[in-house]
């Protein structure tokens, strides 16, 4: 996957170059640009953004160094990709919007700063997200959160795909709890079903504690689940056994 970003700040964007998503950089799983679209300005200023027409509050982002920093990307990479327009207007982000951005081939970020946008910039936009009911400093930040997410279910950057596919979220169920060695940390032990070797077991209480700990934290996601027989009597057992705790 090609990933470009449109940013007046690029430094911003270092993270992403460490850790998980630097190694998918390095070995080619992950093609990664940011475009600084201050260098793309026509007047002798190189001002980006200016006052509203009609008035009121803030400066607000220019559309003629989007559209030509976004014709250089497109000249560059052969097409302008999928658009996405970091905008607290946007659908709210979640764990399904990154694994269906992950399917795209080619993803270009604006983030934008100041009060907001020229209504023009968005005929170039094929999607507006938001990160959610909050409002940030720029669009880097949101760009940042939703690049890692999408990036995780791409083939080759983690080094485990089922960990992306067992993460919280999936399906609509919280992660259940996971160990390590020490089995006795301090008096505090793993369940021991997690060491019987018995698998179907094991696979029965880790459903019961996804069920367990959605049901507790985030039960809203339970209504979006199709629940099976088997989900249904474990979560009928896990409500009686919080009422005698």
């Amino acid at each position: 996957m090609r990933i470009d970003v449109l940013s007046l700040f690029p430094d911003m964007f270092t993270p992403l170059k460490q850790s998980i998503l630097g190694k998918a950089i390095d070995k080619g799983a992950l093609d990664f640009h940011v475009t600084d679209f201050r260098d793309y300005t026509e007047n002798k200023h190189n001002n980006v953004d200016d006052y509203p027409f009609g008035g009121g509050a803030g400066m607000l982002l220019m559309a003629q160094p989007i559209f030509d920093a976004m014709a250089a990307v497109e000249a560059q990479a052969g097409d302008k990709g999928h658009v996405v327009l970091l905008d607290p207007a946007g659908r709210k982000f979640d764990h399904h919007v990154a694994e269906e951005l992950a399917q795209k081939e080619h993803l270009t970020f604006i983030a934008g700063h100041y009060e907001g946008y020229d209504e023009r910039i968005r005929e170039l936009v094929d999607d507006e997200i938001s990160l959610g009911d909050y409002v940030l400093t720029g669009g880097e930040l949101g760009a940042m959160v939703i690049i890692d997410a999408t990036a995780r279910f791409l083939p080759d950057v983690l080094g485990n795909q089922v960990s992306a596919e067992e993460d919280s979220f999936q399906d609509n169920l919280l992660e259940f709890p996971q160990y390590t060695r020490p089995a006795d940390f301090r008096g505090r032990k793993v369940p021991e079903v997690l060491m019987s070797g018995n698998h179907a077991k094991i696979a029965e209480w880790r459903l019961k504690e996804s069920l367990r700990r959605t049901w507790l934290r985030r039960p809203d996601l339970l209504n979006q689940r199709e629940l099976s027989q088997q989900e249904r009597d474990l979560l009928d057992d896990i409500k009686h056994e919080a009422e005698f705790e």
